[in-house]
């Protein structure tokens, strides 16, 4: 086949040729931006059914963060607007929703004192609370790095015999309307990838009058084991994508 030689063809055939080098080099950027790359993935269902049964039939407060487990440093992945900004109609904090939190990454600021620097960092990673059934976040971590990943949950309002609003022998209200107290999750975690982890309740956080406790979990839990029935953590390498528009930490 003869091409005809004219300066139109050969300016075309320049354009092709440097479209086709774009593209080249854009793949080459796209699949190098995801390698060596690991993300924690966190996917939590929460059942609506219970949550509509509490009194205030809102979602729960929960904050998830990182324990590295040879640094021991501490890292908030996510936080409930909530909590993080201390947003409760009228009430600058309310350290009672999510005890353990709380006292790790508020507790010293509150009191004008600095945390020990690179140990407890609060990432301000916050969000309104999630009212969809599934919520998804993923952070990003060297791979190969080992963690322990911690949920902290709380319903307000999920009142039952052994945690109602009012008991009726000593008169005593539930101030804050807590309920059953916050529940605490763990999973370690190790980033490799295609690794997968379900976190488990360990214990629940209780703050009486300034005192954080973090006990074993009472038998006069019910529903509240049940706020997010499903967990799962999964390690994956980032898809590629020209923009990726998915929020993910790096720490």
């Amino acid at each position: 086949m003869i091409f005809p030689k004219n300066k139109l063809f050969k300016k075309l055939l320049i354009l092709f040729s440097g479209g086709l080098i774009l593209v080249g080099i854009i793949a080459g950027y796209v699949i190098i931006r995801t390698w060596g790359r690991t993300v924690i993935q966190i996917d939590i269902h929460q059942d609506k059914k219970i949550i509509h049964l509490s009194n205030f039939a809102e979602p729960p407060q929960f904050a998830i963060w990182l324990e590295n487990t040879v640094t021991k440093e501490l890292k908030t992945v996510f936080v409930t607007h909530r909590v993080a900004k201390g947003d409760w109609e009228g009430k600058a904090n309310v350290p009672v929703a999510l005890p353990q939190w709380f006292m790790l990454f508020k507790g010293k600021k509150d009191k004008g004192e600095k945390p020990d620097k690179g140990k407890n960092s609060d990432m301000a990673i916050s969000g309104a609370t999630p009212k969809a059934d599934y919520f998804s976040l993923r952070v990003e971590v060297e791979p190969g790095s080992e963690w322990i990943c911690w949920i902290e949950m709380n319903l307000a309002g999920d009142f039952n015999d052994a945690y109602p609003e009012i008991d009726v022998e000593t008169l005593r209200e539930d101030e804050y309307s807590n309920g059953q107290p916050a529940l605490i999750f763990r999973a370690d975690v190790k980033a490799v990838e295609n690794m997968k982890f379900n976190p488990s309740i360990v214990s629940q956080s209780v703050w009486n009058k300034g005192i954080v406790s973090v006990e074993p979990v009472s038998e006069g839990i019910t529903t509240a084991k049940n706020v997010f029935d499903d967990i799962q953590i999964s390690v994956i390498k980032p898809k590629p994508k020209l923009i990726d528009k998915t929020k993910v930490q790096d720490i």
